[in-house]
């Protein structure tokens, strides 16, 4: 029943199965590995972007700097086709020529990348001239990018063969709606949060992405919760709740019996909320389990503290499943300001490895080399024409390449975005929580669901887990916890 805002349960009697799910359809996948010799595109991206870059000239007025994430840290890295050659990206500097030129004269050392001689030209003659693009618009030479815009769009399909051509065709979408941005100071794209989520589900059931933040996030959790009575879970950006179900069995079956569980979604659709909370009240009496659900329609930073009902007895976890569709959170210092007035005993952070913050040219830099690797594993696992891949790259993947592009970094909130959470944590007074080894046995499990031929590696040090493709780290998790903490 209704109750203050949110969903009091009382103890069910029945106990579901851990598989079971309520309404969500299930996507069929078919084991339909495509050459793998064409599934290259992140490392060729890499090598053009560093040619790009050395071959820009050197700029007399301010330069463009970067520290591109390191990809991987020191030490073995478990891939799951038995490769252990843990890999750093280094420090780039990013030059442009402040007069505006947006000529380079770099095609003849193209021809030296022996690695490139097995992709195709047509593939190859995209990404130099998007790259040639992101320069243009760079130095806001936006005549000459939007002709580049034109000639892109004629050449590239987001239904295409190759993960080259998709990868282009949805770059410069986001690119056209940016120089429009730059024209006319608007870009302010409508959200359908409801064909959001259902993508989320479909990328759930085709990648471990999904799954890996989910399952390493509640091993943190669980542990936390040991032996407490009564335990708050506040979701910065809960959609459709998929994350917590397998969390509420596991906590159903304790020795002690279950605690009461109240939990605080956030989202943008108090509709969508409302339908959340009615699916895992309703999973939650099926468990046996006490359970409340109090939705807010707001963004985490924009709330006022006294709408999150704190109270005293009562064990608090923060989770934070960051992606780039939309600002789930609002301004990343109000947000950090929350965190350290709520102190709870533990927030699971699960981050994608691309920067949201600094220049056009850095964001461009880095999500390209990020979502070219994505593309890359969808199109390992997936043909060309399969419908649940071109959802989850065009209902997914676009929004947040746009978003990152064209109404990227300040310009989304009119705040400064944090390029890295785990540093910001670290420097605002919250401590490091190691991820335990059953958090690493977790996210083991999940990629025993992908063939191992499929290019998912993982590998943990410095407290956190990482799920990477083929050595490129896509997502870390990590867990902190804070002085004084709840």
């Amino acid at each position: 029943m209704m109750k203050g805002g949110g969903f009091q349960v009382v103890h069910g009697v029945d106990l579901i199965q851990p598989h079971e799910q309520w309404d969500y359809t299930n996507v069929g996948i078919e084991n339909n590995c495509t050459n793998m010799d064409k599934n290259e595109l992140s490392m060729w991206v890499e090598n053009v972007t560093k040619q790009l870059i050395e071959d820009l000239p050197e700029a007399s007025t301010e330069c463009l700097q970067t520290d591109t994430t390191m990809v991987y840290e020191e030490g073995i890295v478990p891939s799951m086709l038995g490769e252990s050659r843990p890999r750093k990206m280094t420090k780039r500097s990013y030059s442009c020529d402040g007069s505006g030129s947006e000529q380079l004269y770099w095609s003849h050392q193209l021809e030296d990348q022996a690695n490139l001689s097995r992709l195709e030209e047509h593939g190859l003659n995209l990404i130099k001239l998007l790259l040639e693009c992101a320069v243009a618009i760079s130095v806001d030479n936006l005549g000459e990018a939007h002709r580049m815009i034109l000639e892109l769009t004629q050449m590239a399909s987001p239904y295409g063969p190759s993960c080259a051509e998709r990868v282009v065709a949805y770059f410069s979408k986001a690119m056209a709606s940016r120089v429009i941005n730059s024209w006319l100071g608007i870009c302010n794209p409508l959200v359908n949060h409801k064909s959001i989520h259902c993508a989320f589900q479909v990328f759930n059931n085709i990648s471990p992405f999904v799954k890996f933040a989910h399952f390493t996030s509640n091993q943190a959790i669980l542990e936390v919760f040991h032996r407490q009575d009564r335990v708050h879970i506040i979701d910065l950006d809960i959609m459709q709740g998929l994350q917590w179900p397998a969390l509420f069995h596991i906590l159903a079956t304790r020795l002690e019996g279950p605690p009461h569980v109240r939990m605080t979604g956030m989202g943008t659709s108090l509709d969508l909320l409302v339908e959340t909370g009615k699916q895992l009240s309703n999973f939650a009496k099926r468990l046996g389990i006490s359970f409340e659900f109090h939705p807010i329609a707001k963004k985490f930073g924009d709330v006022d503290m006294s709408m999150l009902q704190i109270r005293r007895g009562e064990a608090l976890a923060v989770h934070w499943l960051q992606h780039s569709l939309y600002d789930a959170t609002g301004p990343d210092w109000k947000t950090m300001r929350h965190l350290q007035d709520l102190a709870p005993r533990v927030i699971t952070l699960v981050e994608q490895d691309t920067s949201h913050g600094g220049s056009f040219l850095d964001r461009f830099v880095g999500s390209l080399h990020y979502y070219s690797t994505i593309f890359d594993s969808l199109g390992a696992f997936l043909p060309s024409d399969d419908q649940s891949r071109h959802r989850v790259e065009h209902c997914l993947m676009y929004k947040e390449i746009n978003n990152i592009l064209a109404i990227g970094g300040p310009a989304r909130s009119g705040e400064d975005k944090f390029r890295g959470w785990r540093s910001e944590l670290a420097r605002n007074g919250f401590m490091q929580v190691p991820m335990s080894g059953n958090s690493m046995a977790q996210a083991q499990l999940i990629l025993n669901m992908f063939p191992p031929a499929h290019g998912y590696s993982l590998v943990q040090g410095d407290g956190t887990i990482r799920l990477g493709w083929k050595e490129t780290s896509l997502f870390t998790a990590s867990a902190w916890t804070s002085h004084g903490s709840r």
